[in-house]
Order: C-alpha cells, then structure tokens, then sequence
C-alpha cells in the first residue's frame, strides 16, 4: 500500500520505500482535503524543492526546470556525491525525486483547486513510472561504470604494509580470504555481490576513515572476510571489515561478511538466507551507545527480525570505556587490560 504524505511544501508526497508504483491510484477524495494554490512554474519549481528539501536532501539549484533529470549529493553526503536525484515533470503537476544512497524514492504532486481528470491522472501516473524507469537506468549505468573502474584499479595494486597504521591500530592480522590491497596510504577491500562480481572498493585510511568508491553499488554487497562460501553452517554478518577480522579469530569455522555500514545489514542478511538458508545466521551488531538512538544495534535487530537471523552484541565489563562501540573495540581494550 502506498501511504501519501503531506509535505511543508504546499504539496504532498506518495511513500513507495524502495521504488514507486507504476498504477499510482490518486483518489479524488484525496484532494478534497488541498488547499488551492497557484499553479504555475516558479510555483511548482518552488514547492517541489521545498518538499525535496523535507527530506533531508539539497537540490542543486532554486529553481528547477520542469523535464530536466537532475543529480545532487544524497543526504548528508559529500558535495561530490551524486545520491539524490529528482524531476520536475513536464507539465508541472507534480515530481520524483530520491536518495540512491538511502532508497528514498517520492512521488509529489501539487495542490490544486480541482481534481485532476481521468486524462490528466493518466498522464501524471505515466510520467511519474517513466521518471522512475529512468532514474534506475541511471543508477544501472552508475553501477556498471564503477565495477568496471574498479576492476581496472584493483588489477595495479600493491600489496598492503604489514605495520599499516590502521591494521596496528586495530591489532588485526586480514584473513587469507581477504585479499587487502594498498593505494598510496589506504588499505583497499574489495567489495562484491552474491555472485562474487567486483561492484566496488573500500579506502580504509591510516587513521581510520573510510569511503567507497564514487558510484559503486552498496546495498546487499559486502566485504568475505573469512570462511567458505560454499556450504557454510554459520554466517556472521557485522558491520565493519576490522570487526569482521575480530570475529573470524573466534569463529574459525563460520562465514564472516561485513556489510559495510548498519545500513547495509538487512540488505546482507536477507540474501545471506536466500542464499544459504540451511546456515545458522548472526548478525553481529555495534552498539553506539554514545548516539542517539543507538542505529548499530537498532539495524542489527532490524536485521535480525527480517532475515530471522540471530543477534550479537559487545557485552561490556565494569570500567569499559563509553566510546568502545563494537567488538574489534572489545577485543582490543581487554588485550590491553591484560598486557597493561
């Protein structure tokens, strides 16, 4: 079911989750409730940035040209990024716009005084489902474009120096199976779909930081930190690839994959039990105790629920310091307690 919005913007927008409905029903009932307002271009543009900007995102641009399939950074992103995208439609009805990064993806119309007519409903649900066809051809030609400049970058790389920063730092020593690699100061991981295709890289820094290769596909992708993918009894699934190397220390024999970020966790572990549905599956999450509304164990059983997976958390001795958040920081602070 499709739930419809009133936006700030003097419009209203139609939730899809991760994609629109082609067959968009727009109710007359539904616009018995609008308040009239002017409908003409700068009035559209107008309202439509506003309703785009009700979801965390910037547009390009104070005014948008109806017709024109505009990209911008997604929501809290880098001004490099090119995430968000959006449409005003032709005839200045309505719009799309959305967040590759996050899945957002809106249908929004604008008020009007009267009904729109079958004719007209017609139109705008057409245009809207074509809006929508050629925003995922977009991210499609993004996708393919970022796998293939990967693989070109992954085929010239060094192997990684054993006293790198980040993996003294982390006390971590990579798993054969993970095949780590150098580019100038950062350590790269290669990060790969369920058919084991290269999709993109991750750049680890020496002090930590981290980013994606620009345009490569995220969502269900991951990084085999250890074990056989084959026929595995237990799958583990956390977050980030140090904490997987952790992990992959006391679980020997288990499959290890990290997803990434708490966001990609239920993408992961959903195919993990499509794909090995015999395994036992554990979603091994943070717990950003320190952050308002703690998304590493939030994600972690949200996970858990739609994959029916297991859940995993730090379990914290006395005096463990409040910024510890995962299990590579569990491991570490009591190897040092220890040796301290």
């Amino acid at each position: 079911m499709t739930a419809k919005q009133k936006s700030p913007s003097g419009g209203s927008t139609s939730t899809t989750g991760k994609g629109f409905s082609q067959n968009a029903n727009l109710q007359p009932t539904f616009y018995r409730n609008l308040q009239p307002t002017e409908n003409t271009p700068d009035h559209a543009s107008a309202a439509f940035i506003d309703a785009i900007r009700s979801h965390g995102l910037e547009p390009p641009d104070t005014t948008i040209t109806p017709g024109r399939f505009r990209r911008f950074p997604g929501a809290g992103k880098q001004r490099s990024n090119r995430a968000g995208w959006c449409i005003l439609l032709p005839d200045g009805l309505g719009g799309c716009f959305g967040d590759f990064s996050t899945g957002l993806s809106e249908i929004w119309q604008t008020r009007r005084s009267i009904p729109l007519s079958h004719a007209e409903r017609e139109r705008f649900n057409r245009q809207a489902a074509e809006a929508r066809q050629r925003a995922e051809a977009e991210r499609r030609e993004e996708w393919e474009a970022a796998a293939k400049r990967a693989t070109r970058i992954w085929r010239i790389l060094r192997l990684p120096d054993p006293r790198h920063p980040y993996l003294i730092r982390k006390g971590i020593n990579p798993p054969p199976e993970t095949p780590v690699r150098q580019r100038g100061r950062s350590l790269v991981l290669p990060v790969t779909d369920f058919t084991r295709a290269l999709t993109s890289l991750q750049f680890i820094a020496p002090d930590g930081g981290k980013r994606l290769l620009s345009g490569g596909r995220k969502q269900g992708c991951f990084i085999h930190v250890h074990g056989d993918t084959a026929s595995p009894s237990r799958v583990i699934i956390c977050e980030g690839w140090a904490t997987g190397c952790t992990l992959a220390e006391g679980e020997s024999k288990a499959l290890v994959l990290a997803a990434i970020d708490s966001g990609n966790l239920e993408a992961v572990a959903m195919q993990a039990r499509d794909h090995w549905p015999q395994a036992e599956r554990v979603i091994a999450g943070d717990d950003d105790r320190q952050t308002p509304g703690n998304p590493g164990v939030t994600y972690a059983r949200r996970a858990a629920i739609a994959s029916d997976s297991l859940v995993a958390l730090p379990q914290w001795p006395e005096g463990a310091p409040d910024g510890l958040t995962d299990f590579n920081d569990l491991v570490q602070w009591e190897r040092g307690v220890r040796h301290g």
